[in-house]
């Protein structure tokens, strides 16, 4: 039998609409069903309990959306990258739909570990004067509450833009910050006393590296 580590075909897919309220774990099982019903020779792993060969991009907040999610399937038998992908958009829901495949070499990072920086965009319902960063984002952890510093995690300056600003994250050894936590401390810290924070329209992922 060929090796299965040969054939690493990455795809890159959209989270959206309804779809991105879905949890880190419900995304796993749809894009498990997704491989099994495009009819792709995956691999599975030996044991007791064999399981489908797969490894999955940094997981995304609930009603985070994304443009560019990820996640790795290993395959028994080489299938060319447009079948597969053809394969794979006929099998997926719009609100996970592929938007590429692509075989990548069996020494490179899986995703689960190759890609550290998040760039994220955030649509509010009114404009910020300005956008202020806090030094710390408090966030609860199996219900205790930590300290986090911004500095260790944020990647360059965030940038405002009328009704709506970015800003890109990166994950560390030790941890990461989740950007839901991360914006929803820029806007309590933005705005004035006493006034009406503004709503987040949509909450998007729109790259990783």
């Amino acid at each position: 039998m060929a090796d299965p580590r040969r054939f690493r075909l990455r795809v890159r897919y959209r989270k959206a609409g309804r779809l991105a309220m879905l949890s880190h774990l419900e995304i796993t099982h749809a894009l498990e069903r997704i491989v099994r019903r495009s009819g792709l020779p995956f691999a599975l792993s030996e044991g007791f309990s064999p399981h489908m060969k797969m490894a999955f991009g940094p997981a995304l907040p609930v009603g985070v959306g994304g443009e560019q999610e990820v996640f790795d399937v290993l395959l028994t038998s080489y299938v060319a990258p447009d079948r597969a992908f053809g394969a794979l958009v006929e099998a997926a829901p719009e609100g996970l739909a592929p938007v590429q495949a692509a075989y990548v070499e069996p020494s490179a990072p899986a995703a689960s570990v190759a890609f550290s920086d998040s760039t994220y965009e955030v649509v509010l319902d009114s404009p910020l004067a300005c956008l202020r960063v806090p030094d710390e984002v408090t966030v609860t952890r199996k219900g205790k509450e930590k300290s986090l510093i911004t500095a260790d995690f944020l990647v360059g300056e965030p940038q405002l833009d009328g009704c709506g600003f970015t800003f890109a994250l990166r994950a560390r050894e030790t941890g990461s910050m989740r950007a839901d936590a991360f914006a929803d401390a820029c806007l309590a810290a933005s705005a004035p006393a006493g006034t009406v924070l503004p709503r987040i329209v949509s909450f998007t992922r729109s790259a990783l590296a």
